[in-house]
């Protein structure tokens, strides 16, 4: 008998909250092989290409975690809701960095994840910490309220 979405949802929320650089190889157990992803950088189709994503999370941030706050499961379907918390790699103490998001998943026959979007707003969970961009998005978002 094929596991139902339901089944798969607690694990793999445990499986993000708990996420690795070790871990990544495991995400085959969570993922179809031609799974597709989507997020404001990224779209691949295929489990190799989604892994190469979080891999590279663990290059380019300082501890990255995700804290699962929500999810809703629908028949083949889950939307969480989520915090991305992580440091940037700069000398000197960093304070920590938090981008508040949602995934909806969809899941196969098998109760693999076969469709995985990421809803994040870059400008202002991103942009808008870096130094210098920072700055001029802050500006921009001033100018264009006014």
């Amino acid at each position: 008998m094929n596991p139902t979405p339901h089944a798969k949802v607690e694990p793999l929320v445990h499986f993000f909250e708990t996420l690795s650089p070790a871990d990544v190889a495991r995400m085959g157990e969570f993922y179809a092989a031609d799974t597709w992803f989507k997020d404001p950088f990224n779209e691949v189709q295929g489990l190799a290409q989604v892994q190469q994503i979080f891999s590279h999370m663990y290059v380019a941030l300082d501890r990255p975690r995700f804290v699962v706050t929500a999810q809703v499961v629908d028949g083949s379907q889950c939307f969480l809701t989520w915090n991305f918390e992580f440091y940037f790699r700069r000398r000197g103490p960093q304070p920590l960095q938090t981008i508040r998001g949602a995934s909806h998943l969809t899941f196969n026959e098998a109760g693999l994840v076969a469709r995985h979007r990421d809803y994040w707003d870059a400008a202002e969970e991103l942009y808008e910490k870096l130094p210098l961009l920072g700055s001029l998005m802050r500006w921009l978002k001033k100018r264009a309220g006014t």
